[in-house]
């Protein structure tokens, strides 16, 4: 049996993430499910993918505006309906299908919305019959994702199930709270509580490209301070050599860690987190018990991650002008603030509907199954006549309400 998981960009990301951890969680319990990851650009065009994730990149950090602005207008937008991308869509259904009759999985899993979208046509013109799958990476869900058509929506919270249900009038039982999935190696219990003489940790993270001005946050200290800091700095190696060049005692600069067993023993190491609110970061360290400060969001996905989150009490947005310490203190030498935030995280998790990654397990290897099934009757991937031409045609006669 194999089960495709498709992310959309090369890069690393969140939606890397989340399939590596599904990838793992399955291999760990079983060799009869190969499973296959995919991103879908790299797949299509090499080229494309490469002028896009640069385009990306350079867009978010030179004209951050100007990227919300877009995001607001074309991926979450006030009435949540589908932009039509038909143009781009008639180019990658092509490619999606000729990777689903190479591939002949026997289920999808989507961890970027894009490839999801595309699925959700494959599955409501009846040219896909196999089971998929929506994971979600984000704190909500935009408009690009599939939503008709989807077996399971797997969402990372009880308000996001119910404007599913209400909105969208997806049926109950194919939407479960999963929390956004994570290594399985960020379950593991955490770490023993230190005396009071010993001086707590704080680790500093911006992401992949090591991002946020991290030095700012801790050079300004006048006085003896009262944390040592850990700063990861992702694969940014300027950074790291600026922060090298400071020499200053009581920062620790650290490259991009790869390993997940190493990123847990760091968690566990530290006293909190200082972060983007990035959703598979905050998901790993909520599920570690750790205080979390966010220094900066990126427009789009982070800022709106960032709204969710702190309307849930589940983190402390930190305002730049005033010092980090003086922050940092006033939660974790608070009780009465400690007790409350620990109240707050418990409630968000105790929400989740799948008590285990057993049962998640369970949840997928029982949807492979069913596409086996429908793999050995001979429905999926027939050869199809002008199969883009099919989806076209469908999707000129769903309305927009339909269509979503």
């Amino acid at each position: 049996m194999k089960i495709l998981l498709l992310p959309l960009f090369k890069m690393p990301s969140g939606h890397h993430h989340v399939a590596d951890a599904i990838i793992n969680l399955i291999e760990k319990r079983t060799n009869k499910i190969e499973c296959k990851k995919v991103d879908l650009l790299s797949y299509s065009s090499k080229t494309i993918e490469k002028a896009v994730s640069s385009l990306y990149l350079k867009w978010i950090h030179h004209t951050p505006r100007s990227y919300d602005w877009a995001y607001r207008h074309f991926a979450y937008t006030k009435n949540h309906k589908h932009v039509s991308f038909s143009g781009i869509e008639r180019f990658f259904i092509n490619k999606l299908y000729k990777l689903l009759t190479s591939e002949q999985p026997d289920l999808v899993i989507c961890t970027h919305g894009f490839p999801s979208l595309l699925m959700s046509r494959l599955k409501l013109t009846g040219v896909v019959k196999i089971p998929v799958i929506n994971i979600y990476t984000d704190f909500f869900m935009n408009d690009i994702w599939g939503r008709k058509g989807i077996d399971y929506h797997l969402v990372p919270n009880q308000e996001m199930k119910q404007q599913m249900i209400e909105n969208y009038h997806i049926k109950e039982r194919r939407i479960i709270v999963t929390g956004i999935p994570v290594h399985e190696s960020f379950l593991k219990p955490g770490k023993t509580m230190h005396s009071h003489s010993y001086q707590k940790k704080i680790l500093i993270a911006g992401g992949s490209s090591g991002l946020g001005n991290m030095i700012e946050l801790v050079k300004n200290n006048e006085r003896k301070p009262k944390y040592q800091y850990i700063i990861l700095c992702g694969n940014n190696k300027k950074l790291f050599n600026d922060i090298k060049k400071l020499n200053l005692d009581y920062v620790k600069p650290l490259p991009y860690i790869s390993s997940k067993e190493e990123m847990n023993r760091l968690y566990d190491e530290v006293d909190a987190i200082v972060t983007k609110p990035g959703g598979v970061t905050i998901s790993e360290v909520l599920r570690k018990g750790l205080p979390i400060f966010v220094h900066s969001a990126l427009p789009g996905q982070e800022y709106i991650n960032l709204q969710y989150l702190k309307s849930q009490y589940l983190v402390y947005e930190i305002n730049r002008q005033n010092d980090l310490e003086a922050i940092i203190s006033g939660v974790l030498q608070n009780e009465l603030e400690m007790r409350k935030w620990k109240k707050a995280v418990s409630t968000y998790l105790d929400k989740f509907e799948i008590p285990s990654t057993n049962t998640m397990f369970q949840l997928i290897s029982a949807n492979t199954l069913k596409g086996a099934y429908f793999n050995k009757s001979g429905y999926p991937f027939l050869r199809v006549r002008n199969v883009v031409s099919k989806v076209m045609k469908y999707m000129k006669k769903t309305s927009p309400i339909d269509n979503i």
